[in-house]
């Protein structure tokens, strides 16, 4: 369990998204991501924190897969691709923030449905689970670890000032559960804290 813990340290600390450095990502998104042939083309121009419009085109994909354009609250930071449900086919990872510092994380994976179409689902709101929602205000990191969904957040204790949270951190664990006749889904494995 030692070393899964700093392994686990080792991955947050170099391959994190996260909101202090997040205002220095906010730049317009014009890129594609591939998995061999097969990917997406994602374009995002990020103007406001209150609402942005989202294009994800399916590249390599049958001709029956069409593009999904529609607008998200919040900026997107980073784009990554990865096979969330080990499937063999690419799925895409969307982060963004939003809030009213933008500082709280959200996550979107449109997952590819055998390269004929996509399909999008959302991570669940931390603040809606009574299970992790205590002291959460938002500061999330994200990364992906072998498939997984990564989340770490400092935990807020009352009176804690906005800048030094004092509960530790919570870390979160998820992965994709599901089917493309069925929908896709973030299901949360497990979660743990750790103390600063």
């Amino acid at each position: 369990m030692k070393y899964f813990s700093i392994f686990l340290f080792f991955v947050f600390a170099f391959n994190t998204i996260n909101a202090q450095n997040i205002n220095e990502q906010f730049r317009k998104i014009d890129t594609s991501l591939k998995i061999g042939k097969v990917g997406y083309h994602i374009r995002c121009f990020n103007k406001t924190l209150d609402k942005n419009e989202l294009a994800v085109k399916p590249e390599g994909f049958d001709n029956t897969a069409r593009p999904l354009d529609f607008f998200v609250k919040g900026r997107i930071a980073k784009v990554e691709i990865d096979d969330l449900n080990n499937d063999g086919y690419p799925d895409l990872i969307v982060y963004l923030y939003t809030g009213d510092e933008g500082v709280i994380g959200m996550v979107y994976a449109f997952m590819s449905v055998e390269n004929k179409s996509i399909t999008a689902t959302a991570l669940p709101d931390v603040q809606l689970d009574g299970k992790i929602k205590e002291g959460y205000k938002g500061h999330d990191q994200f990364s992906l670890l072998e498939g997984m969904l990564m989340q770490k957040f400092p935990i807020y204790k009352p009176g804690d000032d906005k800048d030094k949270p004092t509960g530790g951190t919570r870390v979160i664990q998820y992965q994709i559960t599901g089917s493309g006749d069925a929908g896709y889904k973030f299901k949360m494995v497990r979660f743990y804290e750790t103390k600063s």
